[in-house]
């Protein structure tokens, strides 16, 4: 009898987000693998390493760090192999992968290869998206509001497009991207609404307006929200220059009327907000 496989999410950096679940079945496996830079160690596993065990044997899934998508599909044909063989021995088999194993993960590169041979489950995690949120104090939909997703590795244009059309937006994946997605939010004016987020739950986590970051400074982990406010029933604002788009009038718009769907971070000062503690996961006050 085969193993199984787990897709294991461990969440965005911070271990207090790491599910009860996803622990429990950790401790149990016999095998567990995770994807790793070039050299150095995994984020993945940094995150859960203080409930893994000397007993349990370790898969470094070492990607390569480059535009080609050649080289990682080598390296995840090879883990496909490896880990297959463990579960053909009945060994079960746990992937941890940053955030949520089904959004954006890297988990899906082995379930693609390995779920139609083996038994697979997949333990979710707190995604990225919602850790950003969370760190921005910043709700993203509500009731019939509609939520875009989008890669900043996208092409301008294309990336332009989607924007047009989108009501609340989070933009991924942002790294040397950063410059591009500036200039088509500008060109939309929608900077002025933009809120920047990076490393969500861990100790450099970040939250500034979009005008404030260095474009030469924005890590890979970093993302862009975009809040969708209602001015007029039907219609969504972005802004002044955005309404005026729609036929919207300045005394109308919602971003002039109220500063209330500003990040709690920033809506004050304008300015970062960097964190100092474990502020998002503090207890509560007389606890």
């Amino acid at each position: 009898m085969s193993g199984t496989l787990y897709g294991l999410g461990v969440g965005p950096g911070d271990p207090e987000l790491v599910t009860l679940k996803a622990l429990r079945i950790l401790r149990a496996l016999p095998v567990v693998a995770y994807p790793a830079p070039p050299e150095g160690t995994s984020f993945a596993r940094s995150v859960i390493a203080s409930h893994l065990s000397p007993a349990q044997t370790e898969i470094a899934i070492r990607v390569p760090m480059t535009r080609s998508v050649a080289p990682a599909q080598a390296v995840y044909d090879r883990a496909a192999i490896e880990i297959g063989g463990h579960l053909d021995a009945g060994r079960d088999v746990g992937v941890l992968c940053q955030g949520d194993p089904f959004f954006y993960g890297s988990f899906i590169q082995l379930f693609e290869r390995l779920a139609a041979g083996y038994p697979t489950r997949v333990v979710p995690g707190v995604s990225s998206l919602t850790a950003c949120a969370a760190a921005a104090g910043l709700p993203l939909v509500t009731r019939d509001e509609m939520l875009t997703v989008l890669p900043a590795t996208l092409p301008e244009a294309e990336l332009e497009k989607r924007l047009k059309q989108a009501g609340a937006a989070a933009i991924l994946k942002l790294g040397r991207h950063l410059p591009k997605v500036r200039r088509i939010l500008k060109r939309l004016g929608l900077v002025d609404r933009a809120t920047y987020v990076e490393h969500a739950s861990l100790e450099s986590q970040k939250v500034m307006p979009l005008e404030a970051v260095d474009p030469a400074s924005a890590p890979y982990f970093s993302m862009i929200l975009l809040r969708c406010c209602r001015s007029v029933p039907g219609s969504s604002c972005w802004g002044p220059a955005r309404c005026r788009s729609r036929g919207v009038s300045s005394a109308n718009c919602a971003a002039r009327k109220s500063s209330r769907l500003k990040p709690a971070r920033w809506a004050s000062s304008g300015r970062c907000s960097e964190r100092g503690g474990r502020s998002s996961g503090s207890a509560p006050r007389g606890s």
